[in-house]
């Protein structure tokens, strides 16, 4: 299935397509392009976030934009039409009509293209495992449900910059619930920036549009005799989501209500998943790093490290990598289908990273092959991609062994679970001066907490304890870099 089907020789449509690894939705964060915008062949016109990262979608084809189907903010599912596109701009042909508003439109089904027309380009995207659906859309007839008519109408004049047209009745007060309110999208922003629910606000413009004036009086407090927050309707409205921005319902002054969705939802499925099927033990070495530190002070003075952040999670990762070496039996993975254990012969090292969406895990691909300055790089461009909230999904998948540093936090450790399908993770405490027996004599060192937590069907006890002496071992001495590379 591609990601656009004909529905005449004018329009054509736009589905979201499967960005990879499976996901079977995303959410719009960003539109590019309103209607009446030209687009052509590659130009991307929406930003998406999956599951696994925030995606931007470029369109296969040259047109001007007809019609965004869904608002920022709406989670739509893989399949969907989200877009419209008229590739023959300047046509007398009449345009499709336009679904029936609602806060989540399903996505009518286009009829087969005729078997003589011309194959489009494949999409850059690809990989859309969504059927057609078997919905037919409704004929336009005068007589055939007028008040939705109405407003599919008024909503298809609002993406088009216009008023509603005046013959569209107002909408009856008993109209579906799941009509979506009439607003254009600066009354549309200004709601969502006052926090407002248009579902709320009671509209006195013409045809029933809502104005800023009917937002700012929603906004104004309201009198004794309004109804009491348990009484107020759900958000009917999506909210737009941004890389530093949560979406948020709040019910009261008491208490704040944020959908889960996205990389969040994500991230908490994993972690229950990954705790509820692996048997975690977790282990603890507290170590004396001073001579790490002094270490990472010379590297940053290397001319050889030049254009590279050199930093303790540095050696920190090169230790871990050598102490893999040492016991490649930590580098595996539990096939519960086939009932075999898959010992790995490369070392893709994820780093846990916080960003704005949550805690991601992308990962270092063959990290075990690479050189000191190889690995300081590749760990600069893995946070700063996250941080921008560009990681791919690939980026996040195929990971074997994790690092987490708890550290920055001020944390002095934690018992880290682990990534879903890895068999292990490193949690690297703050390095803190601390009192220190050093030669028989009582000093300031530099001294961190590390913690292993492993999956026990893969590694016991024994193995786990290796692996984390080892990484203790040589960040306490890092000429064993060397020694045992």
């Amino acid at each position: 299935m591609t990601t656009m089907t004909q529905t005449s020789a004018r329009f054509r449509e736009f589905k979201m397509p499967d960005v990879g690894e499976g996901l079977t939705e995303a959410e719009i964060l960003k539109w590019f392009v309103q209607p009446g915008d030209t687009v052509t062949d590659g130009q991307v016109v929406c930003e998406v976030e999956t599951a696994k990262a925030a995606v931007e979608l470029p369109i296969p084809f040259d047109g001007v934009v007809h019609e965004l189907r869904f608002g920022e903010g709406t989670t739509v599912d893989v399949g969907q039409v989200i877009i419209t596109v008229d590739v023959a701009p300047g046509s007398t042909e009449e345009a499709p009509p336009a679904p029936a508003a609602s806060a989540a439109p399903a996505a009518p089904a286009a009829p087969a293209a005729p078997a003589d027309e011309p194959k489009t380009r494949t999409p850059v995207l690809v990989g859309y495992g969504v059927a057609e659906s078997s919905t037919k859309r409704r004929p336009r007839k005068g007589a055939a449900a007028p008040e939705a008519a109405a407003v599919a109408a008024a909503v298809q004049a609002e993406l088009n910059g216009h008023g509603s047209p005046a013959a569209a009745p107002a909408p009856a007060a008993d109209a579906s619930p799941v009509a979506r309110p009439l607003a254009k999208p600066p009354v549309r922003k200004l709601a969502k920036d006052l926090g407002i629910d248009l579902a709320t606000v009671v509209p006195t413009g013409k045809d029933g549009i809502i104005t800023r004036e009917d937002v700012h009086a929603a906004a104004s407090p309201a009198p004794a005799s309004a109804a009491s927050p348990a009484e107020v309707p759900s958000v009917a409205e999506p909210v737009a989501v941004s890389a530093t921005e949560a979406p948020a319902v709040t019910a009261s002054a008491r208490e704040t209500r944020i959908p889960i969705k996205g990389v969040r939802k994500a991230i908490a499925q994993a972690m229950v998943g990954s705790a509820f099927t692996a048997p975690h033990v977790t282990e603890f070495v507290t170590v004396d790093v001073t001579r790490t530190m002094k270490l990472v002070a010379e590297l940053k003075e290397d001319k050889e490290m030049a254009g590279v952040r050199v930093n303790p999670l540095l050696i920190i990762a090169k230790a871990l990598l050598v102490a893999i070496k040492r016991n490649p039996e930590v580098n595996a993975a539990w096939d519960e289908a086939n009932q075999e254990i898959v010992q790995k012969h490369y070392v893709n090292l994820g780093i846990a990273a916080a960003t704005p969406r949550g805690l991601i895990v992308p990962n270092i691909k063959d990290a075990h092959d690479k050189t000191l300055p190889q690995l300081a790089a590749a760990l600069g461009e893995l946070v700063a991609t996250a941080r921008d909230g560009k990681t791919s999904p690939a980026a996040m998948a195929g990971g074997t062994v994790t690092i987490t540093n708890v550290g920055v936090f001020g944390v002095d450790t934690g018992t880290p679970i682990l990534n879903p399908g890895e068999s292990a993770i490193l949690a690297v405490g703050a390095i803190k001066l601390q009192p220190w027996v050093h030669k028989g004599k009582v000093k300031p060192r530099q001294v961190t907490t590390l913690a292993l937590s492993f999956d026990h069907r893969l590694v016991d006890g024994e193995l786990g304890s290796k692996v984390l002496a080892d990484v203790a071992a040589i960040l306490e001495q890092p000429k064993r870099l060397i020694t045992w590379a």
